[in-house]
């Protein structure tokens, strides 16, 4: 156990948080720390064709040790952490045997982790847990599924009595800001299907998730001296107002779960000549998505009749549901239930209530649903992570060498 927690914080102290205002890739410098770092620890664990790229893409090999015809697999996660909350000067905090109370994670400022209000807590009684300090994020998004990968590797290398065919490990940046699958060379990684280990609780296994767009909204008014507006000024401010009560008020992030879509605005400034409404829109069926898409479209439509053209719609898609491409190869979450299954764990199978590196992969010819890594709360100053749940993701990576070789 102390061999994973060591790895992990070694991980998760060295800031990576990413930036989505950046257009460099990675987009923030600091990300290289902890890349340099994983290059040479994948070496030292004996992996082979180990590649940094000028993006900061990583990629390693254990090679098969079978001598029968075995697909290649991979196994995905990310060493960004989220521009969220601060990911500075990381101070974790150890809890063993965990004995389901509150944890205190800073005294001064009062920043209790109760196991009241986050009662997932309650499933870890007895095991050890790593918090955070209160003053930052943890990192276990993704640095858990980083960790599970490389201890799994150098689990297989040191025990070659279990028997795998060629196992492809890939750590990419930015996937926090959406971005981390957008460079990442399929062609090179060469597998032909892959995991990412990035999702949450243990027993989460994910392939289903959200058809995303993005949409900004941009208004132009007129002003004019309020005493003598009368048939003369555009109020921007309101249409906007107007703009967003036209969306279904109940289809918002705070009202809907499983696989309920939503409208979620996120951003909205501006003053009298000049708005700009932003928003998100989410569903996992993608008739239902199209929808939403034509909603708002038709909603900008109305208001440029109304006020004269002078409302501007930027639509674009950001990603699809992967469930499309892996239901044809749904072999590979079978492989994956079963591994879970053997090491006693019960699957949990849920749609993603957001994306993942795997979804955007996944279109791009590399089927790649989404593993737990274990961590909970993630984003914020009550994160933490079980060490066995870790650990069980670790004994999942390997089962599913076992299995695919064997089949």
């Amino acid at each position: 156990m102390q061999h994973i927690i060591d790895r992990f914080i070694s991980y998760i102290t060295i800031d990576t948080q990413s930036d989505s205002s950046s257009e460099t890739t990675p987009s923030t410098e600091k990300q290289w720390n902890l890349a340099n770092k994983l290059v040479d620890e994948l070496r030292a664990i004996g992996l082979s064709d180990v590649t940094i790229d000028e993006n900061a893409y990583i990629m390693a090999t254990l090679p098969s040790n079978v001598e029968h015809d075995v697909p290649t697999i991979g196994f995905i996660s990310h060493f960004d952490t989220s521009p969220d909350f601060s990911g500075t000067n990381v101070k974790p905090q150890i809890i063993n045997n965990y004995d389901g109370k509150d944890i205190v994670l800073n005294k001064e400022e009062n920043i209790i982790l109760s196991s009241s209000y986050f009662d997932d807590l309650l499933q870890y009684i007895g095991q050890t847990i790593i918090t955070t300090d209160g003053t930052t994020l943890l990192g276990a998004d993704d640095k858990a599924g980083i960790t599970e990968i490389v201890t799994a590797m150098e689990y297989l290398v040191n025990h070659p009595e279990i028997k795998h065919g060629t196992i492809r490990v890939g750590f990419t940046p930015d996937e926090e800001i959406g971005r981390g699958a957008h460079k990442f060379d399929v062609e090179k990684f060469g597998a032909e299907w892959a995991y990412t280990m990035d999702g949450s609780q243990i027993g989460e296994l994910e392939y289903e998730n959200f058809n995303a767009a993005g949409a900004k909204i941009t208004i132009k008014g007129k002003s004019v001296h309020p005493g003598y507006a009368k048939g003369k000024m555009v109020n921007a401010l309101l249409i906007a107002n107007k703009i967003i009560s036209e969306l279904p008020k109940h289809e918002i992030p705070e009202e809907t779960d499983g696989r309920d879509g939503f409208f979620h605005v996120h951003h909205m400034e501006g003053e009298i000549e000049n708005a700009t409404v932003e928003l998100i829109i989410r569903d996992h069926d993608l008739r239902r998505f199209n929808e939403r898409k034509e909603l708002v479209e038709a909603i900008v439509k109305k208001y440029n009749h109304e006020f004269d053209n002078c409302v501007a719609l930027e639509l674009k898609d950001q990603y699809f549901n992967m469930k499309e491409k892996v239901k044809p190869v749904f072999h590979i979450v079978e492989t994956a239930k079963k591994a879970m299954e053997d090491i006693g764990i019960k699957p949990i199978i849920k749609p993603i209530r957001g994306g993942t590196d795997g979804s955007q992969l996944s279109y791009m010819g590399l089927p790649c649903p989404n593993i737990f890594a274990g961590g909970h709360n993630f984003h914020g100053k009550y994160e933490y992570v079980p060490v066995e749940s870790m650990q069980k993701a670790v004994e999942v990576i390997v089962r599913i060498c076992q299995l695919t070789a064997h089949q």
